[in-house]
């Protein structure tokens, strides 16, 4: 899991997911279990379908979405 794209790819490992999320958000954010769920589980079926050492998948999130989706859930469960 990555959420600095030029790090990774300088890096190179076997495989990885790459979500465009800031640092230390790599599942998005609290509270949001379908996305958390979303992203392991895409994360897992890349495991078995990367083709080539070095292969990054780039997930289709957009952080000021989720955030905003993130927003919503913690003022439905009444938290700040």
């Amino acid at each position: 899991m990555s959420v600095a794209l030029d790090v990774t790819e300088y890096i190179k490992p076997p495989r990885s997911v790459f979500v465009p999320f800031m640092m230390g958000h790599h599942f998005g954010v609290p509270f949001h279990k379908e996305l958390q769920r979303s992203i392991i589980l895409e994360a897992l079926e890349h495991l078995e379908d990367a083709k080539n050492s070095g292969e990054i998948r780039t997930l289709p999130y957009k952080w000021a979405k989720v955030r905003k989706e993130g927003n919503a859930i913690k003022k439905k469960l009444g938290l700040k």
